[in-house]
């Protein structure tokens, strides 16, 4: 599934003439990664940012601090200046941010494992911000947070009329 998924973000991407960049955390890159994998993706994809730290969050698409101090890496906050800071750090028109908990440790009440923060930016703003909560191990986790992120990213292209 997450390869027909990919598939039709990379179709989609082409016929829109749209480059997408991703910046994750707790999926560590899966989200390009299964992008990559399908042929002629070079076209669209332009760059991954794999911010696990905070640390990485700021340096590399400029989170703020302050925000990362009052709301945490994983927040629908953090998400969304991650995916703004996708689009001002490449030359992309559409990115996907994915900020979360993927366990088995470092859940809270407030924030338990399986909480994920994803957001879509284009070049006109935040287009889209989606909490989830999944459920399973941190493999599991993970697998369902690329699977929701390929579908979130899909369903953020223009579609062609020309098919």
């Amino acid at each position: 599934m997450t390869q027909i998924l990919a598939r039709q973000v990379i179709e989609t991407a082409g016929d829109a003439g749209w480059m997408i960049c991703t910046i994750e955390s707790c999926t560590g890159g899966m989200v390009f990664a299964a992008l990559t994998d399908i042929a002629g993706s070079s076209a669209v994809m332009d760059r991954g940012f794999v911010t696990y730290s905070n640390q990485a969050k700021q340096e590399m698409v400029g989170v703020s601090g302050d925000t990362l101090a009052a709301f945490g890496a994983v927040s629908e906050q953090t998400a969304t200046e991650m995916a703004q800071g996708g689009i001002t750090h490449s030359r992309a028109d559409i990115s996907l941010s994915i900020t979360g908990i993927a366990g088995p440790g470092g859940g809270s009440d407030e924030k338990p494992v399986g909480l994920v923060w994803m957001a879509i930016a284009t070049r006109q703003g935040v287009q889209q911000l989606k909490r989830f909560d999944f459920s399973g191990d941190r493999i599991a986790v993970r697998q369902q947070a690329l699977a929701a992120g390929l579908q979130l990213i899909h369903a953020g292209l223009p579609k062609s009329q020309a098919r």
